[in-house]
């Protein structure tokens, strides 16, 4: 949320548009399109506005709302450089770490100290090497739709197909967490698959994740 704020009121910030009026008509920012005045076929706005709220309305509302208390905010340097300087705030702050001699590993795509940088690390590479395992087993997409078939007592087609009946969607949830973690699928690979929007497969897999853990189900070795 406060990366999609700070990126939409660059135009304002920058003085290209005079006010957040204007904002809301300018053609080369996001913005426009999340508040309804235009279109973009590769701009995710179901996302977006999905973290404001399930109905459209209101959560365009709370969206702008939330847009506008940013301005007073002005420019952010805990959003702007690597993940350590942002996480630090700023040079002055890392730099008087490096004197102290408390030298943090440190990497632009995460926001945080040293010790969290080298777990969220870590475990990225765990989840790496298990989907390279998997698949040189010979484990496929269609391995996981056979697995859930048979976990969930549903047919391929059901899951595959879109279908608001509790079972059905238990299943869909299922096969996005198993095949984005165990097998390392990209959520826009699984949505041409599934043909839903890459949100829908995001709100799929945390589904699948909790129904994962709260029936012991997993992907080898039976269910417990």
């Amino acid at each position: 949320m406060e990366l999609v704020r700070y990126i939409h009121l660059n135009p304002l910030r920058a003085g290209l548009v005079k006010s957040y009026e204007e904002l809301g008509r300018y053609s080369y920012c996001g913005h426009r399109v999340v508040l309804g005045s235009g279109k973009r076929e590769w701009q995710d706005c179901e996302f977006v506005l999905g973290l404001f709220g399930r109905k459209l309305g209101s959560a365009r509302r709370r969206y702008s709302e939330y847009m506008k208390v940013g301005i007073e905010q002005g420019k952010r340097p805990d959003l702007i450089g690597g993940g350590l300087l942002r996480s630090q705030g700023g040079w002055e702050a890392v730099k008087a770490l490096r004197e102290s001699g408390d030298y943090q590993k440190g990497d632009e795509r995460i926001l945080g100290e040293g010790e969290f940088v080298t777990q969220v690390l870590s475990e990225a590479d765990e989840r790496l090497a298990r989907s390279y395992r998997m698949r040189a087993r010979g484990y496929r997409f269609e391995e996981v739709v056979n697995r859930v078939t048979q976990l969930m007592d549903v047919s391929s087609a059901e899951i595959l197909s879109f279908s608001k009946v509790p079972k059905r969607v238990e299943a869909r949830g299922l096969l996005c967490y198993w095949a984005a973690k165990e097998l390392g699928i990209r959520q826009g690979e699984l949505a041409e698959r599934l043909g839903v929007s890459q949100s829908a497969v995001s709100r799929a897999a945390q589904r699948g994740e909790i129904l994962a853990r709260e029936r012991q189900y997993r992907f080898e070795g039976g269910n417990a």
